[in-house]
């Protein structure tokens, strides 16, 4: 007897997923869960726009901790001249969505490694930038311009949980729709060639520019969003390469230029992160030292190597 399937059938799922999501928080679970995946939450947002950059646009970029941080700083100013946080947020990922448009008029001029130095570069400017500066009036909390984050004092755990699960669905989404869209189309034919996609009519320059800043916007959001549950922002954290780090081991471990890999690089990325806090000292030293053990195992990260091992078996079904 044939089973017939609705078209509606493969968001069932995915929907459920969602569901339970949003009413998790309304249910009495721990504290703890709900910081999880907050965690969780921002690393794939961020994660995933690592993947449209690097992933599917061919971009090298080694800069996230500039658009988080920017993000979050803007965010932070807005708060000490009275605008609310939630809309502090929004104009965060505007401010690194412009910066970016801005940046890329010198670091796209750059091909390859060079351009993934020239963007390496950029999040320690910011940084000694901030060191030296005080965006508003008032003291400084702790080295350079810390500051508190004001008016999120009073935001319910469960209400930072939804707003991060807003942020973490709306990257899904966007990759989802970038990937099956004509756009998705030309960044593809610039993954697998960028001379024979210009030589076809594809407009590489582009294509490139906008998921730069389409990635630094969305960046800058979690940004933002990250920095209110904090409730603090000073430099050296806000423009930490541990940022760089988290999106590169998100990416790498789950596949890189696989719409699906960060999901599980994120968790096991957040798991990492809580489990690596007792050792601060030696965290990065850890981090890169797993990140060199996947690239060498697995270069198609881990839902790669599932991939190939399952065209394996079906290529001996075959023979």
């Amino acid at each position: 007897m044939e089973i017939k399937t609705s078209r509606f059938t493969p968001f069932i799922l995915p929907a459920v997923v969602l569901v339970s999501l949003i009413v998790l928080p309304l249910f009495n679970v721990p504290q703890a869960w709900l910081l999880y995946m907050f965690y969780f939450f921002v690393f794939l947002t961020a994660a995933n726009m690592w993947n449209l950059l690097a992933g599917y646009s061919g971009l090298l970029a080694l800069c996230p901790a500039a658009f988080i941080g920017l993000g979050g700083y803007i965010m932070t100013i807005l708060t000490w001249v009275e605008i609310p946080y939630y809309f502090g947020i929004i104009i965060g990922g505007l401010a690194a969505a412009i910066f970016a448009g801005i940046i890329s008029i010198s670091v796209f001029r750059m091909k390859g490694i060079y351009f993934a130095i020239g963007t390496l570069v950029v999040p320690a400017i910011l940084r000694l930038l901030f060191l030296r500066w005080r965006p508003v009036g008032g003291d400084f909390q702790g080295g350079g311009a810390g500051y508190m984050i004001k008016g999120v004092s009073s935001i319910p755990p469960q209400v930072s949980y939804w707003i991060g699960l807003a942020i973490g669905l709306f990257s899904v989404i966007l990759v989802y729709i970038i990937l099956r869209s004509k756009f998705g189309l030309g960044l593809a034919a610039i993954r697998d060639n960028d001379v024979s996609a210009a030589s076809s009519g594809v407009n590489v320059f582009k294509l490139k520019l906008f998921s730069f800043i389409i990635a630094a916007f969305v960046m800058g959001l979690a940004g933002a969003v990250f920095y209110t549950y904090q409730g603090y922002i000073e430099p050296n954290s806000a423009f930490d390469i541990n940022w760089l780090m988290i999106v590169l081991l998100a990416t790498v471990m789950g596949g890189i230029g696989i719409e699906w890999g960060p999901l599980l690089g994120t968790i096991i990325v957040v798991f990492l992160h809580f489990q690596l806090a007792r050792y601060a000292s030696m965290s990065l030293l850890i981090q890169g030292f797993i990140l060199v053990i996947i690239m060498l195992v697995a270069p198609q990260g881990l839902l790669g190597l599932l991939r190939d091992q399952r065209k394996a078996r079906s290529i001996r079904k075959s023979i």
